[in-house]
């Protein structure tokens, strides 16, 4: 069994989407990092969805970036865009940042109405002598929250065994009765099978602060977001009238600090800005704002060490996210909306409840109310801009998760619903949901409001 830990979960890497923006410049750094001899040539094709919505989310520029073998984790925004700016200009990629090869935007190649049979966001690279003869020709698929597969591979995460593998909420829940611990202890003791402790906190306490930065960004930059919609950064100014009118956090503004936090964090993603994956860009502000939340207004919080909350917050947040990874899915490519944003305003809802002092089964009830109440949300981005209705999505779906948890601490864990049954309907329903409504931009509000 891959165990997927909160590092593989939690990952740090630039906007607007981890699915057409962090997926495909890993795995165009992947392929040139694999070759064996200098290129003379280099092809790339894009499919299905990342085809359909390419130059709104970045796609083209990530890709180019990447096969100057420069990853998300590694690379600013404003080095992103001297790179694309110069190979503009040159018409030359510097394969692995050392071999120019000749090739530019206009060079790949988009075939939206075709859909590889593994994923709807498929990419193929190939690089070729000056003979013609191939060095090497591959198939990537992203897979959702920046996850690649090559063809012919199986999922990149760390593969070192763990001692509490679980697949099913069920199991999960078995096993903390088993060991007498919370969620969180039981995704600790797997994290640390694989690195020191101390290194496993100050890992996640890099991603807490990762996500502090993008916040603070998200309510500094003002102005208008790129990609000709005219959408307005209003993080900024309601930063400002928080600060004013609620300054110590104490006249019951919860809810309006949420949604500050959830919009600067998605603001900040769709500029093209450095976001963590929480699961999904897309989905970025949902755990961040619910953090925030826990952080400031859980009963309790302020008398503990904010690390220990964003340790826990985060451990369990991330082990509800593997059972979505594993068992359905969090790309909106795949089964729409409910994949991300309604997988993290599950895992922020499981993690809150955790913070409040829930038992497992109220954590688990948790995440399962949350997303009982995303199923079937669609993925219909206007112009293919993770901007509208993605912004102010990401901060409905994260009072959904303080309301779940709230919900789930008002019982005792038992509930006629298991959070398997969720997940599994919530693949289900992608399965059925129409390709149109699967980040395509063909229909819903992608359709029904003129862009200009």
């Amino acid at each position: 069994m891959t165990y997927i830990g909160v590092f593989d979960l939690f990952t740090i890497g630039l906007g607007p989407s981890s699915s057409h923006t962090v997926g495909p410049m890993r795995a165009a750094a992947d392929f040139v990092a694999r070759l064996g001899a200098d290129p003379a040539a280099i092809e790339v094709d894009l499919y299905g969805s990342l085809a359909a919505t390419g130059r709104g989310h970045g796609t083209l520029t990530a890709v180019l970036v990447g096969l100057e073998g420069r990853t998300p984790d590694a690379i600013r925004a404003d080095e992103v865009a001297d790179r694309a700016a110069r190979i503009e200009r040159d018409g030359t990629v510097l394969v692995g940042d050392r071999v120019p090869v000749a090739f530019r935007e206009a060079d790949i190649r988009l075939r939206p109405l075709t859909v590889l049979e593994r994923h709807t966001n498929g990419m193929r690279f190939a690089a070729r002598r000056s003979d013609g003869s191939a060095i090497d020709e591959a198939r990537y698929f992203s897979v959702g929250g920046g996850f690649i597969v090559r063809e012919g591979e199986e999922l990149a995460v760390d593969a070192t065994p763990v001692p509490h593998p679980f697949s099913s909420a069920d199991e999960l829940l078995a096993i903390c009765d088993a060991q007498g611990a919370g969620i969180a202890e039981v995704a600790l003791r797997n994290e640390v099978a694989r690195r020191p402790v101390a290194e496993v906190r100050a890992g996640i306490l890099a991603i807490r602060d990762a996500i502090a930065e993008c916040v603070d960004a998200g309510t500094r930059h003002g102005g208008v977001l790129p990609g000709g919609l005219g959408v307005r950064r209003r993080a900024p100014e309601w930063s400002e009238r928080l600060r004013a009118e609620d300054p110590d956090r104490s006249l019951g503004y919860a809810q309006e600090w949420t949604n500050l936090v959830a919009l600067a964090v998605n603001e900040e993603n769709a500029a093209g800005g450095r976001v963590v994956t929480a699961p999904t860009n897309g989905a970025a502000g949902i755990i961040p704002a619910v953090l925030d939340y826990a952080l400031h207004y859980a009963p309790g919080a302020a008398d503990r060490d904010p690390d220990d909350v964003a340790v826990e917050f985060l451990l369990t947040a991330s082990a509800i996210g593997a059972l979505y990874k594993t068992r359905a899915s969090i790309s909106g490519a795949e089964v729409g909306c409910q994949g991300e944003v309604g997988s993290a305003s599950s895992m922020a809802a499981g993690a809150l409840a955790a913070v409040l002092g829930g038992t497992p089964r109220q954590v688990e009830n948790a995440a399962e109310i949350a997303m009982e109440h995303n199923l079937g949300l669609t993925c219909d981005p206007i112009g293919g801009l993770v901007q509208i209705p993605c912004i102010e999505r990401n901060a409905v779906a994260a009072g959904k998760a303080v309301n779940a948890a709230k919900m789930a601490m008002w019982g005792d864990g038992t509930h006629r619903v298991s959070l398997d049954q969720v997940i599994e309907t919530m693949r289900q329903t992608g399965l059925d949901m129409s390709a149109k409504y699967k980040e395509t931009a063909l229909a819903g509000l992608a359709v029904n409001v003129v862009e200009c």
